[in-house]
């Protein structure tokens, strides 16, 4: 009876430590939400129809080592920090740059990407080489940006600036000559000028308003502190570095 009763107890500690492991192992599921064109941080890939990008490789790469998956959701730019503000999403990753304004209603992550504003115009155009020339000019910017928020601190009245909804727009506006610049995140712009716009566009000018981008976050997130220990990890161990050189094809010291 002794053996009957101590083998029974082992049986039970071993379920129960089995039934304690199973319920650790869940994977919490956590709503990400991103901004389906910022190329090349974030796009359709058209044969597997899932996003691909720069982001998304980096926050892919958090969850892993943070312990959470991804349930991902694309929706404009101007609505993300709602989102993400109100709570119908738990992180945003869509190259946000860290703004106090920001961060007065939303967590941010340690910055993970250095940017910068730039102008960019037809190939055609010889007259546009800084901010100060876009004065009386017609430009495309995109909603809810700081590339916004920029032109109107530097030009407001001096100039046309119309917001556009996505980034495609803002371009194909520039080369169907309904603007005459236009005016966003130096990636983005580099990129467009590099893929779909070579021969028709160029970037000029300076670099503006030295940017940072950062995850984001509601406020009080769990996930504020794995992400940014996982990231301070990814750069200690070069994976952000190969993640880097996959999109932008350099180190990310040369940025």
């Amino acid at each position: 009876m002794k053996h009957f009763f101590t083998t029974s107890a082992i049986a039970t500690a071993v379920a129960l430590g089995l039934g304690s492991t199973t319920a650790f192992a869940d994977t919490p599921t956590v709503n990400v939400v991103t901004d389906p064109s910022f190329v090349p941080f974030e796009m359709l890939d058209p044969e597997t129809g899932e996003m691909i990008g720069f982001d998304m490789d980096i926050i892919n790469e958090i969850a892993e080592r943070a312990g959470f998956d991804v349930n991902l959701t694309t929706m404009e730019f101007a609505g993300i920090i709602p989102a993400v503000q109100t709570g119908s999403q738990e992180i945003a990753i869509a190259g946000v740059t860290i703004t106090e304004e920001r961060a007065q209603i939303v967590d941010f992550s340690d910055p993970y990407y250095d940017s910068g504003l730039q102008i960019i115009v037809r190939a055609d155009n010889d007259d546009v080489e800084s901010i100060e020339d876009l004065a009386g000019l017609s430009i495309a910017t995109r909603i809810g940006s700081t590339s916004y928020d920029f032109l109107q601190e530097q030009l407001g009245d001096d100039a046309d600036i119309t917001p556009y909804p996505g980034n495609s727009d803002m371009y194909m506006a520039l080369l169907g000559r309904n603007v005459d610049a236009a005016f966003y995140d130096a990636p983005n712009v580099a990129y467009f000028s590099q893929t779909r716009g070579e021969g028709r566009t160029k970037v000029v000018g300076p670099l503006y308003e030295g940017q940072q981008y950062g995850i984001v976050f509601h406020k009080g997130s769990q996930w504020v502190e794995p992400a940014n220990e996982a990231l301070a990890a990814m750069r200690e161990d070069g994976t952000y570095d190969e993640i880097y050189q996959k999109w932008f094809g350099e180190s990310s010291d040369e940025e």
